[in-house]
């Protein structure tokens, strides 16, 4: 499988996906590190890929959302957005909102 098509298959198979340096519970940077943070906080499960440990999408994801950073956070199959725009949202309550929606699918 292509690694385009396999990054679409992970996006779209589940309604919230962190791409990440790391782990949730071992955040290799401070971007993943709060990013992860804010979204255990929203109370509902999400998937992650470890990116350190799949070079082929550590090179290849920035060119499937045309988003250069990490992590990026997608919800319902959307590129949310990285670690200032997630935490912004969190902020406002409407990460929350999206993600219980999201999981309730």
């Amino acid at each position: 499988m292509d690694v385009l098509d396999r990054i679409k298959e992970q996006v779209e198979s589940n309604p919230v996906i962190i791409y990440m340096k790391g782990t949730p519970q071992m955040p290799q940077c401070g971007f993943s590190m709060r990013t992860a943070e804010v979204l255990k906080k929203c109370g509902h499960e999400f998937a992650y890929v470890n990116i350190l440990m799949d070079p082929e999408i550590f090179q290849n994801l920035p060119r499937y959302a045309d988003w250069p950073t990490f992590p990026q956070v997608y919800i319902n199959g959307e590129l949310i957005g990285g670690c200032d725009i997630t935490l912004e949202m969190a902020e406002k309550g409407e990460l929350q909102e999206m993600i219980k929606q999201a999981v309730a699918k």
